[in-house]
């Protein structure tokens, strides 16, 4: 049996990330990637619709290490593909990854401090062992969205899509396209499939807040003209951190001010005469779920010339043409678009179990948003909720680095966040949009004290997950030791 020194799961952007930390602030730790799919990229390969974006700008979703040097700051998914390939090849990653290794279970043995790792591969369940396992496979089910059923949805007689599952040959050119969801992909395809279709409706519920912004940096690219990569980058990543930063702060200390602001900024797009009040006006506060962000107001655009227009309306029915509202409206379509969420999920759906016993990851604390209590050698790669994605996860593999140079220093192979059932429990997620409300049965919850809590800070987080304590009285560091027989939960024996 194959043994690494870490597993990582997932050759996503994630991925490829804790690959380069791993090697480049550990001493010469064998590792493998295990990735279920064929190819490098994880969403970024995974999706293929058109118009495939970004929603944060690349300065602050590409990597510390690997500057972005491309001009749009809000990138397609094909250049985002290819950055991730990019540093994949010019660090030697891409020759430790396993594709289609699917991987389904992990079972680790205090005894032996080890990971045993099953993953489906095309010739069968292959086994390996590892000392510490990195999670990068992302947070949704990539077998399929949230993809609700509607009522008559047999009687459609057009074609029905969900984003997850573009079909290549999918040709919607003349045709009338209704889209259902007001989220960032439903915002991202409008501009995109209008260019050629018939007419695009883009079908929503209840509205999000959508915020334009150009698709290029120029300052970006005027620094990165006069400066070397690396530091043009620095002071671009750096600026677009700290205005996030402010922004989210603005709007949790005011949300009716920002609120505001930001509706004044859509009529000012869209002009006088548009129903901002009906269409682009949320029932929440900016921040209580994520804003979308258009490209040098692509959408707003192609609703200003007529390809496409807005409905907010409930769904009665599909019908042979189309849909059947509740306000009694019908919307014809050739195509429906179900732009209706992700469906989250935990560890890639990876079944734990520790010293014989099964793990359920939502009765578990978070540690520091990356490790679960009681849980040894085991850490996932999840970004922030009100910025880019990679801000968070490059602080992770930093600091799985130092528990790992830790442990070797103390000859200490086991690091295991202790629960502490004094510290009150709370959602892991404060969001209130649907994709959240609907996974909180599988996510893990938050404590309300440090390092149990969430901040979803970067710069509180830079302090504590670069510079803070790793050995800071909650994670144990413990050698190998035998567990008792029928006991649900091995006894901890501490480090000599």
């Amino acid at each position: 049996m194959e043994h690494f020194d870490v597993i990582i799961v997932g050759a996503g952007l994630s991925g490829i990330g804790a690959a380069y930390h791993l090697q480049t602030e550990t001493k010469g730790k064998s590792y493998a990637i295990l990735e279920g799919r064929e190819a490098i990229g994880g969403t970024w390969d995974l999706f293929r619709y058109p118009g495939i974006r970004s929603d944060s700008d690349m300065y602050t979703l590409g990597y510390a290490f690997k500057p972005w040097t491309e001009a749009k700051a809000i990138a397609d998914g094909p250049s985002i593909r290819k950055y991730v390939r990019e540093t994949a090849a010019e660090n030697g990653i891409d020759k430790h990854i396993r594709y289609r290794h699917r991987v389904k279970s992990a079972a680790w043995s205090s005894e032996t401090a080890r990971w045993t790792v099953e993953a489906e591969t095309p010739n069968g369940v292959v086994r390996m062992t590892c000392n510490f396992m990195m999670m990068c496979a992302g947070y949704y089910a990539y077998s399929g969205g949230h993809d609700p059923e509607f009522a008559g949805r047999e009687n459609f007689a057009g074609k029905i899509v969900h984003p997850q599952k573009w079909p290549e040959d999918l040709d919607y050119s003349g045709k009338k396209v209704v889209i259902i969801g007001s989220g960032a992909t439903a915002v991202t395809l409008v501009p995109e499939m209008a260019k050629s279709a018939a007419h695009v409706t883009m079908l929503q519920r209840s509205p999000t807040y959508v915020v334009s912004r150009p698709a290029e940096d120029s300052m970006a690219n005027w620094l990165r003209a006069k400066l070397p990569a690396m530091t043009a980058y620095g002071i671009t990543r750096w600026r677009n951190v700290l205005f996030g930063m402010f922004f989210f702060r603005l709007a949790r200390k005011n949300p009716e001010k920002t609120k505001q602001n930001l509706i004044a900024m859509v009529k000012k797009e869209l002009g006088p005469d548009y129903d901002v009040a009906t269409h682009f006006t949320p029932r929440y506060n900016p921040w209580d779920q994520r804003l979308c962000l258009v490209p040098d107001s692509d959408l707003f655009l192609s609703l200003k010339e007529g390809r496409a227009s807005v409905v907010t309306d409930q769904i009665e029915r599909f019908t042979p043409k189309g849909i059947q509202l509740k306000s009694g409206q019908e919307l014809e379509a050739d195509i429906i678009v179900t732009a209706t969420g992700l469906k989250l999920e935990m560890l890639g759906g990876m079944q734990v179990s520790v010293d014989g016993e099964q793990r359920d990851i939502a009765q578990t604390m978070s540690y520091k948003g990356m490790m679960y209590s009681d849980v040894p050698n085991l850490a996932s790669c999840f970004g922030y909720t009100n910025a880019s994605w990679t801000l968070k996860c490059d602080l992770t593999c930093e600091y799985v680095s130092r528990i790992i140079n830790y442990m070797d220093r103390k000859g200490t192979p086991i690091a295991m966040p202790k629960s502490d059932p004094s510290v009150a429990e709370l959602p892991w997620l404060d969001f209130s949009s649907g994709y959240v409300q609907r996974a909180r049965g599988v996510l893990p919850k938050q404590g309300a004290t440090k390092p149990w809590r969430l901040y979803q800070n970067y710069a509180l987080d830079m302090l504590t997950l670069r510079f803070g304590k790793v050995d800071d009285g909650t994670m144990q560091f413990l050698k190998p030791h035998p567990v008792a027989a029928n006991s649900n939960k091995p006894e901890a024996i501490a480090a000599e």
